[in-house]
């Protein structure tokens, strides 16, 4: 395991010559992002990054919810043009206040940072704030926002790949006022070679977003799952609409729930890791820039064009880590915005096929009587699939405690990590040559009904692999980062960083980058 430089460690002559290498490559990437060219790698960026001072006050403070249980805080709210932006290009941040008001924009980029969890990039304001309309409802339960920029920012080329927060406060007129806060979440991506490709599930965090109220893709009058319901990334992140109470979800989608804490412990250890979205991953050439591959947390949603990419990139050599659960379900294909803007919609079509006709035929009576599977086999680049019943929560149980992954970890057959697996999970191993279940138990949907989850990994066809670790929460076991907290779902929750997750994860980077 790599461990990160002290920033005591870093000369000045160091630090310039760092800060040149990154504007440069951030100049060629921008060239050669419409190429799909790769750009060289730069594997101290991140040490050099995380050296730099960490902010004390990142999270937010004092939000309010428009009323108990809701997803929305429209006292200020807001949302970005783009899911990710390159390093040279602009990006627009559309506010609404509920009443005017000036407010300022903080922009953070997350990481580790000492154990801060982000740093301060910029500023922007005070600005001018407005209400903004509220969208009618439109075709397919489209709800998209049409509002005016509020501010534009360049991306500056010594902006690291990450998750960005714009922290949006609003600045008081008199000191007997309180202020308001919320955030926006974008990706700032690059197109160098990285070790690791971390990619958020941003399709997913819209799929369930309910802003302004319970317009997310599952509240459709048809069913959960009815087919040819749409989400835009038009609109503010909600409060995250599941699980549990988060107030730190509320403008950030799922990043600080089930992902962070996976990015946190990548750059505490120093890995050379670059970030991107569901959108970037449309092409094969955008994946294999890197060695590995990990999907984090919740994936349901995917564009056909993701599958095949994925699916070419393990057949390229890639390496794929599937930290996630849930993942490559529901097919959701990309569409422009009404003003042009590729990938801003999402249609869910149907359903990926790894279901067996019993499991549909349930999925049909429990869910709605629309679903229908018109994509390929999901268990065939992952290992395994989801299965029926889709939640639970349980223990994740080692089965193979010889095979080179538990290595350093001490674990016996039959050890398990404590409510690791939930609330969703793969099972149904995949009739994949050399695929090994190597853990594997059971889960209690609403506590009390069962079903068998399987953690597996396959060979690649060039010496590479494919690991599935069978649980959103994989990132828990990991870190516990500033602004995340712990899931409750199904009775059942884990308990947080554990040492044998994070030595499990260490020996599959150690083999995957290799």
């Amino acid at each position: 395991m790599k461990n990160a430089k002290h920033p005591a460690t870093i000369s000045r002559r160091d630090f310039i010559k760092a800060g040149a290498s990154v504007a440069l490559a951030s100049a060629a990437g921008s060239r050669a992002a419409a190429a799909g060219t790769p750009t060289p790698a730069n594997p101290s960026l991140l040490t050099r990054e995380n050296a730099r001072a960490g902010a004390l006050d990142w999270q937010l403070t004092r939000v309010r919810l428009d009323k108990p249980g809701g997803p929305r805080a429209s006292d200020i709210e807001g949302y970005c043009s783009k899911q990710s932006v390159l390093a040279g290009e602009s990006i627009d941040i559309m506010v609404s206040t509920r009443a005017p008001a000036k407010f300022t924009i903080e922009v953070f980029r997350t990481g580790y940072y000492g154990g801060r969890g982000a740093r301060l990039m910029t500023v922007l304001g005070p600005l001018a704030g407005k209400k903004q309309p509220d969208p009618q409802v439109g075709e397919k339960r489209l709800v998209e926002c049409r509002w005016e920029p509020s501010a534009t920012l360049k991306i500056p080329a010594d902006w690291a790949s990450g998750v960005y927060l714009g922290r949006l406060t609003t600045v008081p007129d008199s000191a007997d006022k309180p202020y308001w806060q919320n955030y926006v979440v974008f990706i700032v991506r690059d197109t160098r070679r990285a070790d690791v490709l971390l990619q958020c599930s941003d399709n997913t965090w819209q799929a369930y977003n309910k802003w302004p109220d319970t317009y997310s893709m599952y509240t459709d009058p048809r069913g959960a799952h009815a087919r040819d319901v749409m989400g835009s990334f038009d609109r503010p992140y909600g409060k995250y609409a599941q699980i549990y109470e988060n107030p730190q979800s509320i403008g950030s989608g799922e990043w600080l729930c089930f992902e962070f804490p996976l990015a946190y412990w990548l750059e505490q250890h120093g890995y050379d890791v670059t970030y991107c979205s569901n959108s970037d991953c449309l092409e094969a050439s955008q994946i294999t820039r890197g060695k590995a591959f990990l999907s984090a947390g919740h994936d349901e949603y995917w564009d056909l064009r993701q599958y095949q990419a994925t699916k070419s990139a393990i057949e390229s050599g890639v390496n794929v880590l599937w930290l996630s659960a849930n993942s490559v379900f529901g097919v959701s294909t990309f569409s422009n915005s009404s003003d042009g803007r590729p990938n801003r919609q999402l249609n869910r079509e149907g359903h990926f096929s790894g279901l067996t006709d019993a499991e549909v035929a349930e999925a049909q009576r429990v869910l709605t009587k629309e679903y229908k599977r018109i994509g390929p086999d999901e268990s065939l680049i992952i290992g395994a699939r989801t299965i029926i019943p889709f939640n639970g929560g349980g223990d994740w149980i080692c089965t193979k405690p010889d095979h080179w992954i538990f290595a350093g970890t001490g674990m016996k057959k039959g050890d398990s990590v404590r409510g690791l697996v939930g609330w969703e999970h793969h099972g149904a191993p995949a009739k994949i040559p050399g695929n090994e279940v190597v853990a594997e138990g059971m889960v209690w949907a609403g506590g009390v009904k069962p079903a068998h989850w399987t953690a597996t990994i396959f060979p690649g066809p060039k010496r590479n692999f494919v690991f599935n670790g069978a649980t959103i929460y994989w990132a828990q076991g990991l870190a516990s980062p500033p602004g995340h907290m712990l899931p409750w779902s199904h009775w059942s929750r884990p308990h947080g960083p554990d040492e044998r997750v994070q030595r499990i994860t260490a020996n599959l980077l150690k083999r995957a980058l290799a």
